[in-house]
């Protein structure tokens, strides 16, 4: 076999008849990949499908490399792309990778779509220092750039279990539900004056204020959280203070959305917001709340200290 991908390699999205195929991918490399039962779970909730995992096959049907793009249940659009395999056999692992990745992202573009989804590698806390997972990034992190995903974001995940502290209320914020989204997508506008998360600040680039917001409340609306969970902040003279969406993907739940209104910040209440979700969470039994932050919010990244969740790893997002 050449050192380059040739045109006789077929790059394509998956039929229902090649599951078996794809499930066959087998990695020993310390990155994030959907295994055999992941894969098939997140195909039964809608998470994958068939249409968004695309293979690279050789004349003779070998797989020769594989990416898998999941999407919120209810949207016909790829959100984001969990993880790239090759064959290890393959002497050009980055240029075959580019190659089905950049095929993949033609077919995105002619459906319409203007920002390729983003690639996210889940690894372990440290993971700089590790020669295994800085290998297996390498012709990643190469591919991903020749196929138009040169940004690059690292978030630190978090996570809450039982043996750890619930915050205790402090009284210093009152929290009520609101049914109108309008008010909530005016909540979302002021908390993004300013922001240090990087999704935030490149949305309120493409997209504007108003764009920024309603883009927000329908991701949020797509979650598995239930809408009921959301809550305003005031203080105790009825001033906004800020918001708390506590919500939940397909792991469990996740601290989700909370956000301060510019006036109010400085203050603390960051902590009482996280602090109720928090005891959101546990009062319903969680055994778990995700939860991630930009490396480069260290305000946040505080917050959750100070609130005792334990960072556990890294999510590196490579963006378009």
């Amino acid at each position: 076999m050449s050192s380059r991908p040739t045109t006789r390699i077929t790059f394509r999205p998956t039929v229902e008849a090649d599951l078996e195929t794809v499930l066959s991918c087998t990695v020993d490399e310390p990155v994030s990949w959907a295994d055999p039962e992941r894969y098939r779970r997140m195909l039964d909730n809608g998470g994958y499908r068939p249409a968004h995992t695309w293979i690279a096959q050789h004349p003779d049907g070998r797989l020769l490399a594989c990416a898998v793009w999941w999407a919120f249940p209810e949207s016909d659009r790829p959100l984001a792309l969990d993880c790239v395999w090759v064959a290890p056999e393959i002497p050009d692992r980055i240029g075959l990778a580019a190659e089905l990745l950049g095929a993949a992202h033609a077919a995105f573009r002619s459906a319409g779509w203007d920002e390729l989804p983003e690639w996210h590698l889940f690894l372990a806390a440290g993971w700089r220092t590790d020669p295994a997972i800085t290998a297996a990034l390498e012709w990643r992190l190469a591919a991903a750039e020749r196929s138009g995903l040169t940004g690059q974001l690292e978030r630190l995940r978090y996570e809450w279990t039982p043996e750890l502290p619930v915050p205790a209320a402090t009284g210093r914020l009152v929290f009520r539900t609101e049914p109108d989204d309008e008010v909530f997508v005016d909540a979302f506008r002021q908390a993004a004056e300013g922001s240090l998360d990087d999704d935030t600040r490149r949305n309120l680039t493409r997209l504007g204020a108003d764009g920024q917001a309603r883009e927000t409340l329908d991701c949020y609306l797509q979650m598995p959280g239930e809408r009921s969970w959301w809550l305003l902040a005031h203080t105790p003279e009825g001033e906004l203070v800020g918001f708390t969406l506590p919500s939940a993907n397909q792991a469990g739940p996740v601290v989700g959305y909370l956000g301060v209104v510019p006036a109010m910040r400085g203050r603390g209440y960051a902590d009482e917001l996280l602090g109720e979700i928090t005891r959101f969470h546990a009062a319903r039994g969680a055994e778990r709340i995700g939860a991630d932050t930009d490396l480069t919010n260290s305000p946040m990244a505080a917050c959750f200290d100070r609130a005792g969740y334990r960072n556990f790893g890294v999510r590196l997002v490579l963006t378009q």
